[in-house]
């Protein structure tokens, strides 16, 4: 089977799962106290005559598998619904956040990935030795901490006693900054929150890249590298690691959802202007086809980084392709 034929499938795939994930989704949010009508009449209240006409405009009257039928149908068609608070268009707020939340994970998920893989193998260059100790110790600390409090800490730390960076945002409104000190202010404001979700996953990948390692240096193919004279840099970069990564790539693949979690967390901690912030906002507003939307377009994003994950694996692995 070619990687074409391989990426076919699993392109196929995502309809069915994107389906699922609307069920799910649409049972859980109205499976939850009150509906879109309870929040536009407010405290008020209204008269019962106009309850039942905002239902039946908003097809809440209908049995609730019609009403499952209609949403999936309106998914499907790219519509996701107008926000209640603002009006909008759902998936033109959610597009209009995107790029900042994609900056964002782009940004941590590259730099966690680099970090973690280069300092889990200086960690299985030597076992148990104190260079050893000293990173399985920040590894285990760095995944034990909580992002909430780890990003209070780098705004206390480095946003009021040092005023080194700004606590939120993503720029400096104040100056109307364009070019290439956008950029830098950009890149300015975007060192907490990246730090911050940085170390939260930097640990998982090391401590799995160490494991790995070390399983897989005691390999005949390995052996036979050190054998014919090559350096141990070689070996370990060039034989070695392709083979390691192949159970990180899975792991730090069904975390996708863990890191879109910690983002939010981060986003709202640093008043990121996301899709963390934008889902933060719709709960407090109870902003029910915003939440809705925002639910379905993390569970598009996160199927489609798996299958990203899936050709990664391929592309490492050529005999995946050929199962």
């Amino acid at each position: 089977m070619s990687l074409l034929v391989f990426v076919i499938r699993r392109l196929l795939y995502i309809v069915p799962l994107l389906v699922c994930a609307v069920t799910v989704i649409f049972f859980l949010v109205h499976a939850a106290p009150g509906d879109p009508v309870d929040y536009i009449i407010g405290e008020a209240g209204a008269d019962s005559e106009v309850v039942a006409r905002l239902r039946a405009e908003m097809g809440l009257d209908q049995p609730l598998l019609v009403q499952l039928w209609r949403y999936v149908l309106q998914v499907l068609s790219g519509n996701l619904g107008y926000s209640l608070v603002s009006s909008a268009p759902v998936l033109d707020l959610i597009l209009e956040r995107f790029p900042a939340t994609l900056l964002l994970m782009a940004s941590q998920y590259t730099l966690s990935a680099i970090l973690g893989v280069l300092l889990g193998v200086l960690a299985a260059r030597r076992p148990n030795s104190p260079v050893d100790t000293a990173l399985t110790f920040l590894s285990l600390t760095s995944f034990s901490l909580p992002i909430f409090w780890l990003g209070q800490m780098m705004i206390l730390a480095f946003g009021y006693h040092l005023n080194w960076f700004p606590i939120q945002g993503m720029s400096n409104l104040r100056e109307g900054y364009t070019g290439w000190r956008y950029a830098l202010d950009l890149a300015h404001h975007m060192v907490l929150p990246v730090a911050t979700l940085t170390i939260f996953n930097l640990g998982l990948i090391m401590r799995l890249t160490r494991a790995s390692m070390l399983q897989v240096v005691g390999q005949d193919y390995v052996k036979v590298a050190y054998a014919k004279g090559h350096s141990e840099r070689t070996v370990l970069l060039r034989h070695a690691l392709r083979n390691a990564l192949l159970p990180v790539v899975t792991v730090v693949g069904l975390e996708i959802p863990g890191l879109i979690a910690g983002a939010v967390l981060a986003e709202t901690v640093f008043a990121w202007p996301g899709l963390g912030r934008l889902t933060f906002d719709a709960i407090n507003s109870r902003d029910y086809p915003l939440l809705m939307g925002m639910f379905i377009f993390i569970s598009f994003f996160v199927i489609v980084a798996n299958l990203l994950v899936d050709i990664i694996y391929g592309l490492l692995d050529p005999r995946i392709r050929y199962q």
